[in-house]
């Protein structure tokens, strides 16, 4: 919905429900003379809590309990959590195991990756409601698509143990190891998950892509031997070079009146931007040459500074995943034992993975038994929050030209760049009562 007032050149633009992300939002821009007064990204989903949930369970829980944060994401939440409690246990897991670990979450980027570029992003580059019109005029398109994300599912049900919220990860690493015929079974349908995935952003690249640039500040992860994933340092484009555990010494959050969820921010107050488009431009050089020969045929250099882009640089990645998950599927032997061993105790933890949306930063501390006394969850939309609305900003004042509906309907494809799964960052409002 929006309106104009033509004596005093004022225009709202309002979407009382966001269609196409995860979860439920709105949003409100108000412009007055040609500039942009006001943008809200609202979350008004109820905040749900997971942190004080946790709070008196055994260190063993937070992987499965965390998961529940997010339906397709659940990997992000258990590979982080179970991170920050080996950290905060003193436990490494290595070799065959870290290397399964990575294979579900290849798993994950690629159903995640492909159900948000074809289905629910790429309709708004096309001028069409839904994936269902998509389907009527290019159904190969389509077909395709829901291949490779059914792909995805299947190695996260392989190892995982089923294909949403898997229940084969630990603490320690897994319950049961796959047989390794079961791995190795995937080889030939990621080898033309490959050529799928790169025909598919040959296709997206097609698009006509709104003209916008922006400087962004990337935060990622980055990994010293490979495209960082499941570990690494936390970086930026700006220098910043720290361990996890430093993350709460450069990023905070704040409750802003119009949100149930905390907007990140950068130590300077700034807005900074994670996801795929951080990703890439911190770690391009670590990309498979097939990734980056993709990446340029789609139109794509080192850096991206266009967020309308992030629908190629996710399928990019696609293809990198895909790869990645076709390399250790066909080196995958069964290792001797399915977890390391981990004695409950007291310690403080930190785990940091890449979701498909960006960085998801655990924190927690344990008592003398292994029980959480304090945990804090903070997921990739919740940091990107600041720079969506950023974003809005930009994008209206430079599009001022447009309709009411065709402004709006560029607003909601804005907020689209960032998948923002708003259901994962609804839990961290802090409700405090003065009862005077």
């Amino acid at each position: 919905m929006s309106k104009r007032t033509a004596k005093s050149g004022a225009r709202t633009i309002k979407v009382g429900a966001l269609a196409r992300v995860e979860g439920e939002g709105a949003l409100a821009v108000r412009v007055r003379d040609g500039k942009v007064r006001d943008v809200k990204f609202r979350i008004y989903e109820p905040p749900r809590f997971f942190e004080a949930l946790l709070q008196g369970r055994m260190f063993s829980d937070a992987p499965d309990i965390t998961a529940r944060i997010c339906g397709i994401c659940p990997i992000a939440y258990l590979m982080g959590a179970s991170l920050a409690m080996e950290d905060a246990l003193g436990v490494r897991v290595d070799g065959p195991l870290r290397d399964l670990r990575r294979l579900i979450y290849c798993g994950e980027w690629i159903e995640s990756h492909v159900l948000h570029a074809a289905m629910l992003h790429a309709p708004d580059f096309l001028g069409l409601d839904d994936a269902l019109l998509i389907a009527r005029d290019n159904p190969e398109l389509v077909k395709t698509a829901l291949g490779l994300k059914k792909l995805g599912n299947t190695i996260l049900e392989v190892v995982g143990g089923r294909a949403v919220h898997p229940v084969n990860l630990k603490v320690g690493g897994f319950y049961r190891v796959p047989r390794t015929v079961e791995v190795r079974a995937l080889a030939e349908p990621l080898k033309r998950a490959i050529d799928d995935a790169v025909g598919l952003t040959k296709a997206f690249a097609a698009f006509d892509f709104p003209d916008f640039e922006d400087d962004y500040t990337t935060v990622s992860l980055s990994h010293p031997d490979a495209y960082a994933i499941d570990a690494g340092d936390i970086v930026s484009n700006r220098g910043l070079h720290i361990p996890v555990s430093a993350f709460g010494e450069h990023f905070s959050e704040e409750h802003v009146a119009h949100s149930n969820a905390l907007h990140g921010r950068a130590a300077d107050g700034e807005p900074y931007l994670v996801g795929p488009i951080a990703r890439y431009n911190n770690n391009f050089d670590k990309l498979s040459d097939l990734a980056k020969d993709t990446a340029k045929t789609a139109g794509l250099g080192p850096v991206c500074t266009n967020p309308f882009h992030s629908i190629l640089v996710r399928m990019v990645e696609t293809v990198y995943a895909c790869q990645e998950a076709l390399r250790l599927a066909t080196a995958y032997e069964a290792p001797d034992a399915p977890a390391v061993d981990v004695t409950p105790g007291a310690g403080t933890g930190f785990g940091c993975t890449e979701a498909p949306r960006g960085i998801c930063h655990h924190s927690y501390s344990l008592d003398d038994e292994g029980r959480i006394t304090w945990a804090s969850i903070v997921p990739p939309t919740s940091q990107n929050q600041k720079q969506i609305e950023r974003d809005l900003a930009g994008v209206v004042e430079r599009n001022l030209d447009l309709s009411d509906d065709d402004l709006t309907w560029r607003c909601e494809q804005t907020i689209r760049n960032y998948d923002p799964c708003i259901s994962c960052a609804t839990h961290f409002l802090k409700l405090t009562v003065d009862r005077g």
